[in-house]
Protein backbone atom coordinates (compact mmCIF):
# COMPACT_ATOMS: atom_id res chain seq x y z
CA UNK A 1 0.00 0.00 0.00
CA UNK A 2 1.08 3.11 -0.94
CA UNK A 3 2.70 5.55 2.04
CA UNK A 4 0.78 8.67 3.30
CA UNK A 5 0.65 11.70 1.02
CA UNK A 6 0.51 15.01 2.41
CA UNK A 7 -0.94 17.92 0.84
CA UNK A 8 -2.29 21.77 1.06
CA UNK A 9 -4.14 23.49 -0.86
CA UNK A 10 -7.10 20.68 -1.11
CA UNK A 11 -9.21 22.42 -1.30
CA UNK A 12 -8.80 24.64 -4.39
CA UNK A 13 -9.98 23.64 -8.00
CA UNK A 14 -6.59 22.25 -8.37
CA UNK A 15 -6.18 20.74 -5.11
CA UNK A 16 -9.78 18.82 -5.36
CA UNK A 17 -8.84 16.94 -8.80
CA UNK A 18 -5.56 15.71 -6.89
CA UNK A 19 -7.04 14.35 -3.71
CA UNK A 20 -9.52 12.83 -6.01
CA UNK A 21 -6.76 11.24 -8.25
CA UNK A 22 -4.77 9.86 -5.83
CA UNK A 23 -7.43 8.52 -3.89
CA UNK A 24 -9.29 6.81 -6.54
CA UNK A 25 -5.45 5.53 -6.79
CA UNK A 26 -5.24 4.41 -3.58
CA UNK A 27 -3.18 6.51 -1.76
CA UNK A 28 -3.87 7.57 1.73
CA UNK A 29 -4.30 11.46 2.31
CA UNK A 30 -3.28 14.33 4.97
CA UNK A 31 -4.42 17.09 4.19
CA UNK A 32 -4.40 20.75 5.66
CA UNK A 33 -7.43 22.29 6.60
CA UNK A 34 -8.33 25.57 7.91
CA UNK A 35 -12.10 24.88 8.75
CA UNK A 36 -14.78 22.02 9.28
CA UNK A 37 -16.13 23.02 6.07
CA UNK A 38 -13.19 22.08 4.46
CA UNK A 39 -13.03 18.75 5.98
CA UNK A 40 -16.96 18.48 5.03
CA UNK A 41 -15.85 18.86 1.43
CA UNK A 42 -12.81 16.33 1.69
CA UNK A 43 -14.58 13.64 3.45
CA UNK A 44 -14.37 10.41 2.20
CA UNK A 45 -11.25 11.20 0.15
CA UNK A 46 -8.80 12.24 3.09
CA UNK A 47 -8.07 9.79 6.20
CA UNK A 48 -6.71 12.56 8.24
CA UNK A 49 -6.76 16.56 8.35
CA UNK A 50 -4.29 18.79 10.48
CA UNK A 51 -6.08 21.97 11.36
CA UNK A 52 -4.11 24.90 10.52
CA UNK A 53 -2.74 27.03 7.90
CA UNK A 54 0.47 28.19 5.95
CA UNK A 55 1.90 30.60 8.39
CA UNK A 56 1.48 27.85 11.76
CA UNK A 57 4.83 25.80 12.15
CA UNK A 58 3.23 23.28 14.13
CA UNK A 59 0.86 22.26 12.10
CA UNK A 60 3.26 22.14 8.99
CA UNK A 61 5.02 19.81 11.32
CA UNK A 62 1.90 17.63 11.99
CA UNK A 63 1.40 18.07 8.44
CA UNK A 64 4.31 16.32 7.60
CA UNK A 65 5.30 13.40 10.33
CA UNK A 66 5.22 10.20 8.73
CA UNK A 67 4.69 11.42 5.26
CA UNK A 68 6.09 9.75 2.43
CA UNK A 69 6.03 13.55 0.42
CA UNK A 70 3.92 16.73 0.32
CA UNK A 71 2.30 18.07 -2.51
CA UNK A 72 2.08 21.67 -2.19
CA UNK A 73 -1.21 23.35 -3.68
CA UNK A 74 -1.99 26.15 -1.46
CA UNK A 75 -1.77 29.61 -2.68
CA UNK A 76 -2.91 33.17 -3.23
CA UNK A 77 -4.36 34.26 -6.78
CA UNK A 78 -6.00 38.00 -5.66
CA UNK A 79 -4.75 40.89 -3.32
CA UNK A 80 -3.82 44.54 -3.50
CA UNK A 81 -0.51 44.92 -2.09
CA UNK A 82 3.12 43.02 -3.14
CA UNK A 83 2.72 41.68 0.70
CA UNK A 84 -0.55 40.51 0.05
CA UNK A 85 0.64 37.28 -2.30
CA UNK A 86 4.04 37.37 -0.60
CA UNK A 87 2.42 36.24 2.67
CA UNK A 88 1.74 32.39 1.35
CA UNK A 89 3.18 32.49 -1.98
CA UNK A 90 6.41 33.23 -0.56
CA UNK A 91 6.89 32.54 3.32
CA UNK A 92 4.23 29.80 3.08
CA UNK A 93 6.81 28.15 1.46
CA UNK A 94 9.71 28.98 3.09
CA UNK A 95 7.85 27.45 6.38
CA UNK A 96 7.22 24.41 4.39
CA UNK A 97 10.76 24.53 3.67
CA UNK A 98 12.11 24.90 7.07
CA UNK A 99 9.96 21.91 8.44
CA UNK A 100 10.91 19.22 5.52
CA UNK A 101 14.48 20.06 6.47
CA UNK A 102 14.59 19.14 9.78
CA UNK A 103 15.53 15.46 9.75
CA UNK A 104 13.24 12.67 9.79
CA UNK A 105 10.55 14.55 7.84
CA UNK A 106 10.00 13.70 4.02
CA UNK A 107 12.14 14.98 1.62
CA UNK A 108 10.28 14.79 -1.59
CA UNK A 109 8.43 17.93 -2.51
CA UNK A 110 6.53 19.11 -5.30
CA UNK A 111 5.25 22.82 -5.60
CA UNK A 112 2.22 24.01 -7.76
CA UNK A 113 3.76 27.51 -8.81
CA UNK A 114 3.10 29.36 -12.54
CA UNK A 115 4.05 29.80 -15.96
CA UNK A 116 3.31 33.47 -14.74
CA UNK A 117 6.75 33.25 -12.71
CA UNK A 118 8.33 33.21 -15.99
CA UNK A 119 7.53 36.93 -16.25
CA UNK A 120 7.94 38.70 -12.53
CA UNK A 121 8.08 42.00 -13.55
CA UNK A 122 4.39 41.65 -14.66
CA UNK A 123 2.31 41.30 -11.60
CA UNK A 124 2.45 40.97 -7.68
CA UNK A 125 1.36 37.47 -8.07
CA UNK A 126 3.91 36.52 -10.64
CA UNK A 127 6.54 37.97 -8.56
CA UNK A 128 5.58 36.12 -5.48
CA UNK A 129 5.38 32.78 -7.49
CA UNK A 130 9.29 33.56 -8.50
CA UNK A 131 9.93 34.60 -5.09
CA UNK A 132 8.63 31.03 -4.20
CA UNK A 133 10.68 29.43 -6.17
CA UNK A 134 13.67 30.71 -5.13
CA UNK A 135 13.15 29.51 -1.79
CA UNK A 136 13.19 25.98 -2.99
CA UNK A 137 16.59 27.10 -5.39
CA UNK A 138 18.49 28.72 -1.98
CA UNK A 139 17.02 26.86 0.63
CA UNK A 140 16.03 23.66 -0.44
CA UNK A 141 19.00 22.07 -0.05
CA UNK A 142 18.70 18.39 0.90
CA UNK A 143 15.11 18.18 -0.29
CA UNK A 144 14.21 16.59 -3.67
CA UNK A 145 12.26 19.19 -5.13
CA UNK A 146 9.70 19.75 -8.29
CA UNK A 147 8.36 23.38 -9.02
CA UNK A 148 5.24 22.83 -11.35
CA UNK A 149 4.76 26.11 -13.85
CA UNK A 150 1.36 25.06 -15.32
CA UNK A 151 -0.14 27.39 -17.66
CA UNK A 152 -4.16 28.36 -17.78
CA UNK A 153 -5.60 25.58 -16.10
CA UNK A 154 -9.40 24.64 -16.60
CA UNK A 155 -11.96 21.55 -15.70
CA UNK A 156 -14.24 20.03 -13.50
CA UNK A 157 -14.79 22.35 -10.93
CA UNK A 158 -13.44 25.43 -12.22
CA UNK A 159 -15.07 29.04 -11.50
CA UNK A 160 -12.43 31.29 -13.13
CA UNK A 161 -12.43 30.44 -16.76
CA UNK A 162 -16.31 29.59 -16.87
CA UNK A 163 -17.55 32.61 -16.89
CA UNK A 164 -15.41 33.30 -19.97
CA UNK A 165 -16.58 30.55 -21.84
CA UNK A 166 -20.39 31.05 -20.98
CA UNK A 167 -19.92 34.35 -22.93
CA UNK A 168 -18.55 32.44 -25.88
CA UNK A 169 -20.81 30.11 -25.88
CA UNK A 170 -23.31 33.15 -26.14
CA UNK A 171 -21.12 34.20 -29.16
CA UNK A 172 -18.66 36.72 -28.16
CA UNK A 173 -15.41 35.84 -27.21
CA UNK A 174 -13.89 38.79 -25.14
CA UNK A 175 -9.85 39.91 -26.03
CA UNK A 176 -8.22 41.66 -23.16
CA UNK A 177 -4.73 42.03 -25.07
CA UNK A 178 -3.68 41.73 -29.04
CA UNK A 179 -5.19 39.13 -31.28
CA UNK A 180 -1.94 37.79 -32.23
CA UNK A 181 -1.34 36.87 -28.50
CA UNK A 182 -0.89 32.94 -27.91
CA UNK A 183 -1.30 30.71 -24.61
CA UNK A 184 -1.21 27.13 -23.62
CA UNK A 185 -3.72 25.31 -21.61
CA UNK A 186 -3.93 22.60 -19.59
CA UNK A 187 -7.11 20.07 -18.34
CA UNK A 188 -6.82 19.61 -14.59
CA UNK A 189 -6.91 15.88 -14.82
CA UNK A 190 -3.65 15.72 -16.84
CA UNK A 191 -2.23 17.79 -13.99
CA UNK A 192 -3.02 15.62 -11.67
CA UNK A 193 -2.04 12.59 -13.47
CA UNK A 194 1.50 14.15 -13.16
CA UNK A 195 1.46 14.71 -9.68
CA UNK A 196 0.64 10.76 -9.51
CA UNK A 197 3.56 10.17 -12.24
CA UNK A 198 5.74 11.98 -9.73
CA UNK A 199 4.73 10.02 -6.55
CA UNK A 200 5.57 6.73 -8.36
CA UNK A 201 9.08 7.99 -9.39
CA UNK A 202 11.34 7.38 -6.37
CA UNK A 203 13.64 10.02 -8.02
CA UNK A 204 13.12 13.46 -9.85
CA UNK A 205 15.72 15.86 -10.39
CA UNK A 206 15.08 19.52 -8.53
CA UNK A 207 14.23 21.83 -10.82
CA UNK A 208 11.70 23.98 -12.58
CA UNK A 209 9.17 22.41 -14.73
CA UNK A 210 6.40 23.98 -17.30
CA UNK A 211 3.78 21.67 -18.68
CA UNK A 212 0.57 22.06 -21.15
CA UNK A 213 -1.93 19.83 -23.13
CA UNK A 214 0.33 19.26 -25.80
CA UNK A 215 -0.52 21.43 -28.58
CA UNK A 216 2.57 22.89 -29.57
CA UNK A 217 2.80 26.37 -29.92
CA UNK A 218 -0.45 27.13 -27.80
CA UNK A 219 -3.48 28.81 -28.98
CA UNK A 220 -4.61 32.03 -30.07
CA UNK A 221 -7.77 33.64 -29.37
CA UNK A 222 -9.40 32.78 -32.70
CA UNK A 223 -7.96 29.23 -32.38
CA UNK A 224 -10.01 28.77 -28.95
CA UNK A 225 -13.38 30.61 -30.50
CA UNK A 226 -13.31 28.04 -32.84
CA UNK A 227 -13.42 25.10 -31.00
CA UNK A 228 -16.01 26.60 -29.09
CA UNK A 229 -18.24 27.22 -32.36
CA UNK A 230 -17.51 23.42 -33.14
CA UNK A 231 -19.02 22.36 -29.72
CA UNK A 232 -21.54 24.88 -29.69
CA UNK A 233 -22.94 25.14 -33.07
CA UNK A 234 -22.82 29.17 -33.13
CA UNK A 235 -20.73 31.75 -34.48
CA UNK A 236 -18.19 33.53 -31.91
CA UNK A 237 -16.77 36.89 -32.95
CA UNK A 238 -13.97 37.82 -31.01
CA UNK A 239 -14.40 41.02 -29.39
CA UNK A 240 -11.20 42.73 -28.44
CA UNK A 241 -11.30 44.85 -25.13
CA UNK A 242 -10.10 48.33 -24.81
CA UNK A 243 -6.96 48.83 -23.41
CA UNK A 244 -8.17 52.45 -21.51
CA UNK A 245 -11.56 50.69 -20.12
CA UNK A 246 -9.64 47.99 -18.96
CA UNK A 247 -7.57 49.95 -17.06
CA UNK A 248 -9.81 52.27 -15.43
CA UNK A 249 -11.88 49.20 -14.58
CA UNK A 250 -8.49 47.73 -12.50
CA UNK A 251 -8.20 51.00 -10.95
CA UNK A 252 -11.09 51.47 -9.77
CA UNK A 253 -11.46 48.03 -8.47
CA UNK A 254 -8.01 48.73 -6.25
CA UNK A 255 -9.23 51.72 -4.95
CA UNK A 256 -12.58 50.19 -4.11
CA UNK A 257 -11.25 47.17 -2.83
CA UNK A 258 -11.28 48.60 0.83
CA UNK A 259 -14.96 49.22 0.79
CA UNK A 260 -16.04 45.66 -0.81
CA UNK A 261 -14.40 43.86 2.02
CA UNK A 262 -12.32 41.18 -0.60
CA UNK A 263 -9.32 41.14 -2.79
CA UNK A 264 -10.41 41.76 -7.30
CA UNK A 265 -9.24 39.54 -9.55
CA UNK A 266 -8.76 42.65 -11.84
CA UNK A 267 -5.94 44.79 -10.75
CA UNK A 268 -3.60 47.03 -12.85
CA UNK A 269 -0.84 43.99 -12.38
CA UNK A 270 -2.94 41.28 -13.20
CA UNK A 271 -3.84 43.10 -16.20
CA UNK A 272 -0.17 43.52 -17.50
CA UNK A 273 -0.19 39.21 -17.27
CA UNK A 274 -3.44 39.34 -19.63
CA UNK A 275 -2.14 41.65 -21.86
CA UNK A 276 0.67 39.59 -22.11
CA UNK A 277 1.25 38.57 -25.95
CA UNK A 278 3.09 35.11 -24.93
CA UNK A 279 1.96 32.16 -22.18
CA UNK A 280 3.15 29.67 -24.09
CA UNK A 281 5.34 26.54 -22.74
CA UNK A 282 6.89 23.20 -23.46
CA UNK A 283 7.05 19.72 -22.17
CA UNK A 284 9.91 18.94 -23.25
CA UNK A 285 11.82 18.97 -19.50
CA UNK A 286 9.30 17.03 -17.94
CA UNK A 287 8.74 14.73 -20.78
CA UNK A 288 12.56 13.75 -19.50
CA UNK A 289 12.28 13.44 -16.11
CA UNK A 290 8.69 11.63 -15.93
CA UNK A 291 6.06 8.90 -17.53
CA UNK A 292 3.79 11.00 -18.45
CA UNK A 293 2.04 13.15 -21.56
CA UNK A 294 -0.69 14.96 -21.48
CA UNK A 295 -4.09 12.96 -22.87
CA UNK A 296 -7.22 15.68 -23.34
CA UNK A 297 -6.74 18.57 -25.51
CA UNK A 298 -8.45 21.82 -25.44
CA UNK A 299 -11.82 20.77 -27.50
CA UNK A 300 -12.31 17.17 -25.60
CA UNK A 301 -12.15 19.14 -22.08
CA UNK A 302 -14.34 21.85 -22.87
CA UNK A 303 -16.69 19.32 -23.73
CA UNK A 304 -16.03 17.52 -20.21
CA UNK A 305 -16.42 20.99 -18.25
CA UNK A 306 -19.54 21.21 -16.84
CA UNK A 307 -21.23 24.69 -16.47
CA UNK A 308 -20.63 26.68 -19.32
CA UNK A 309 -23.17 25.72 -22.33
Amino acid sequence: MPEIVAITGATGFIGRAIVRHLHEAGYPLRALVRSDASRRLLQGQVEEFIAGDLSDLGALEQLASGASAVVHCAGVVRGVTQADFDRVNVEGVRRLVTVLRQPGRPTRLLSLSSLAAREPQLSFYALSKRRGEQVLEQEGEGLQWLALRPPAVYGPGDRELVPLLRLMARGLAPVPGRREARFSMLYVEDLARLVHAWLRRDAVDSGLYSLHDGRAGGYSWAEVAAIVEGICGRRVRLLPLPATLLSLLARANRRFAPLLGRAPMLTPEKLRELRHPDWVCDNEAIGRVLDWSPRVGLEEGLRNTPGWR
